[in-house]
């Protein structure tokens, strides 16, 4: 019986906040739906804990639920996970044209030219990041227009 009220009490959770914003610190999937509070590090931790933990976040991320935007482009669903996990270190090292991360990115991106592909992303940094608030999904779709 417990099952089934925490079954239901989820399910009405996460659809009564299909439509809410998701935070910028976490990203998407269930920790956020549930936890609507993000004012301490603590609360950001439970999020990012449910995210990890559950597995939510990559189902959120391929089907475009759980407050994940889905990307136009059609990419391997490491690269998208990746980018999700990685975007502040991904920015920076993007705006330097060097790094592990941006590294990585090419890898499972499955670029064979590694240096050409950071350069042009240096080159197009405000092409990609067009906002402060610029999601996984939008910086997924900017990079393959540029490449």
């Amino acid at each position: 019986m417990k099952k089934i009220l925490v079954t239901v009490a989820a399910a009405a959770v996460i659809g009564s906040s299909a439509f809410a914003g998701v935070n910028d610190q976490t990203g998407c999937g269930l920790g956020a739906m549930l936890i609507k509070d993000d004012s301490s590090a603590v609360m950001l931790a439970l999020q990012a804990t449910t995210n990890g933990t559950s597995g939510n976040q990559t189902f959120g991320i391929t089907s475009g639920t759980l407050g994940c935007k889905k990307t136009k482009f059609v990419m391997n669903e490491r690269a998208q996970e990746f980018v999700a996990s990685n975007m502040d270190t991904l920015a920076k090292e993007i705006a330097m044209g060097q790094g592990e991360t941006l590294d990585t990115l090419a890898e499972l991106l499955n670029v064979e030219d590694k240096a050409a592909f950071s350069a042009s992303l240096q080159e197009n940094y405000n092409k990609i990041y067009v906002s402060k608030n610029v999601e996984m999904s939008d910086v997924l779709d900017n990079i393959s227009a540029i490449n």
